[in-house]
């Protein structure tokens, strides 16, 4: 394979082997390439990447499905990093437009791509962590991207607060989106500022926590979290404000969600977790009052002013 070696994805490569998250979750199940009909990348030519003193791995999981018009953008996004020592792994839900040819484009500079038909994203998702082997790991969807030093500030963070588990950039959706508000989680979801382009995790947390839960289609990573804060108590850490690592799509999938799908499921999370019947049902109710009122114009005008005037 002939390597430019111009970008962050190609630098650091070996011939030795890593030990993929899959083989320390499933030791008896052996995973191998030859699953997979239709894939490719720096994997598939043997060449691979580890940590190094000061250098730690962070895979970075993309995944997509028709998603010709924003791939490029997100796959470029991971390869201008001004960190150097990233396993890129995009895995396609067998897309039936342009996607797998803008991929390919780039098979020189992504570790490993896989396309085929799957369940669903977070079934997308558990199959790249599989076979990711950083001691860090992102997730970016492929209609979002990386600012260009983002994985340099994860670098940082990770460095600096010794034994963290999971850190949470700061991200731009309709505007800027900071912090980490876990002791809200008891009533709402949203106390980070996206999965997506702002949520990294320690492989350890992750080997502890597990993999995303499938059946929940619409957020598997509100489970994850709730998990990760409230029965494993890992440590974790905001970045400051100014220090942004991601732009989320606010036209993306997730925008096209049926919201009381997704007042019905958090309903099933919570359930899963534990926590008491008679609040969630209550929050439930609360909840869809709540959007039936929100689509009333001029409430809605208030809400927008009042939020518009509070920082997240």
């Amino acid at each position: 394979m002939n390597l430019k070696n111009t970008n962050s994805t190609q630098k650091n490569l070996r011939q030795e082997k890593p030990i993929l998250l899959h083989e320390i979750l499933n030791p008896s199940n052996n995973l191998l390439y030859d699953k997979f009909v239709n894939l490719g990348g720096l994997r598939k030519s043997g060449l691979y990447k580890s940590s190094a003193p000061g250098k730690p791995l962070i895979s970075v999981i993309t995944v997509s499905y028709n998603s010709e018009k924003t791939i490029e953008n997100t796959i470029k996004s991971v390869l201008n990093q001004t960190y150097d020592n990233i396993e890129y792994i995009v895995i396609d839900g067998n897309s039936q437009d342009s996607t797998l040819k803008i991929i390919k484009k780039y098979d020189t500079s992504i570790d490993l791509w896989i396309s085929e038909s799957d369940s669903g994203i977070y079934n997308a998702i558990n199959k790249g962590l599989k076979m990711s082997s950083g001691d860090i790991i992102g997730i970016l969807n492929s209609d979002d991207t990386y600012t260009k030093d983002a994985l340099s500030l994860v670098k940082k963070y990770f460095e600096k607060f010794d034994g963290v588990d999971l850190v949470f950039g700061s991200i731009v959706k309709e505007r800027l989106f900071s912090g980490f508000k876990k002791e809200k989680i008891r009533w709402k979801f949203n106390i980070y500022p996206g999965h997506s382009s702002g949520f990294f995790i320690s492989k350890n947390a992750q080997l502890k926590a597990g993999l995303y839960d499938e059946k929940f289609e619409l957020h598997a990573d509100y489970d994850l979290i709730y998990r990760l804060v409230c029965k494993f108590k890992m440590k974790s850490i905001a970045m400051d404000r100014k220090d942004v690592t991601g732009k989320f799509n606010i036209y993306g999938k997730s925008s096209k969600e049926n919201q009381i799908r997704y007042y019905i499921e958090e309903f099933k999370i919570r359930k899963k977790n534990k926590q008491s019947i008679f609040f969630i049902s209550l929050l439930l109710i609360i909840k869809i009052i709540y959007f039936y009122l929100f689509k009333i114009s001029f409430l809605k005008k208030i809400f927008f002013f009042l939020r518009s005037k509070i920082n997240y």
